[in-house]
């Protein structure tokens, strides 16, 4: 059997392609699996305005393709493949996919996390062209626009209020008659002149226009009646959560009561000697590009100052 790796890193978004990248240069040879996904969330994002270093923009799918051609070209090696179960009991980890057994002294684990949406065949359709998870990456296309936000929940209450300062008008949609929200971001939403909220509705349909490809309205259905309208609108943002990648380590890692995976302060060591995390997978607070990226690189500095500690 080959000897373990000196890391293996789990997911390949901005995170993990950002350590590959750093371990790469350090010499430590890292296996990047890449995923269901490779490349994460950024591949189903069009336009990218927000990422330091493209004043032009980038598309999210281009942006990805660059990060692993960087890692790549210092060594990092990417396989397509998913990891299904990791045994972090000994000293060597193991990470299985379901073509191989992989073995490291260190891994990184950064396997995002994924926007939970309302399941509607046209949400995919329009996804990047009106539709939209992340208000702080995609408001800025919405300037003088009208968008609704779909949800009740601090999320959705923090994605209405950052919206007001691009959209001329916000519509807050929730299925109940009451937010779930913290009491001081509903009295923000409720407060704020320039969001209204439509209550007991929930949306049933998403209409838009195929060339060029963009958002025109939407079917909103009540929830207590029954009745369905139709209201136009520019964009629809999902605001109903997100949900961390972290299945697989269940019972193995420290997780936050929404899954999210627990790190040291100012580190990104967790509980588990050797094992590493990055990015939206322990980030349930900013989810950037960037930020996830900034961890990856703080993941790889981290796994290499393990490696130097045991000898390697």
């Amino acid at each position: 059997m080959a000897s373990p790796r000196n890391v293996v890193i789990v997911g390949s978004g901005p995170a993990g392609y950002t350590a590959a990248l750093y371990a790469a240069r350090a010499d430590l040879k890292p296996l990047v699996l890449a995923g269901l996904q490779p490349g994460g969330q950024l591949m189903i994002t069009t336009d990218v305005e927000n990422y330091p270093g493209f004043p032009e923009g980038v598309l999210g799918p281009d942006m990805m393709e660059l990060f692993r051609k960087q890692a790549e070209r210092f060594g990092a090696e990417v396989v397509f493949e998913h990891a299904t179960t990791a045994d972090f009991a000994g000293p060597v980890h193991k990470v299985k996919t379901a073509e191989n057994t992989y073995e490291a002294h260190t891994v990184i684990v950064a396997t995002g996390a994924s926007a939970k949406w309302l399941g509607l065949p046209s949400e995919e359709i329009f996804g990047g062209h009106g539709v939209s998870a992340c208000a702080t990456c995609d408001g800025f296309f919405f300037r003088g626009k009208n968008v609704i936000v779909v949800g009740g929940g601090d999320t959705a209450m923090e994605e209405a209020n950052y919206l007001t300062r691009h959209a001329s008008h916000v519509t807050v949609v929730h299925r109940r008659d009451q937010f779930r929200a913290s009491k001081i971001m509903q009295d923000r939403v409720l407060n704020n002149p320039k969001i209204s909220v439509i209550w007991n509705s929930s949306v049933d349909e998403i209409f838009g226009d195929m060339e060029p490809k963009r958002v025109t309205g939407v079917r909103l259905r009540r929830t207590d009646t029954d009745a369905v309208s139709e209201m136009p609108i520019d964009g629809v943002f999902v605001a109903i959560g997100h949900e961390p990648n972290s299945k697989i380590f269940a019972g193995i890692l420290e997780m936050d009561d929404l899954g999210y995976l627990k790190v040291e302060p100012y580190s990104t060591r967790c509980k588990r000697p050797g094992v590493f995390i990055a990015g939206d997978v322990a980030d349930r607070v900013y989810r950037q590009a960037v930020t996830a990226a900034g961890m990856g690189c703080m993941a790889a500095i981290d796994a290499e100052r393990y490696l130097e500690s045991l000898g390697h």
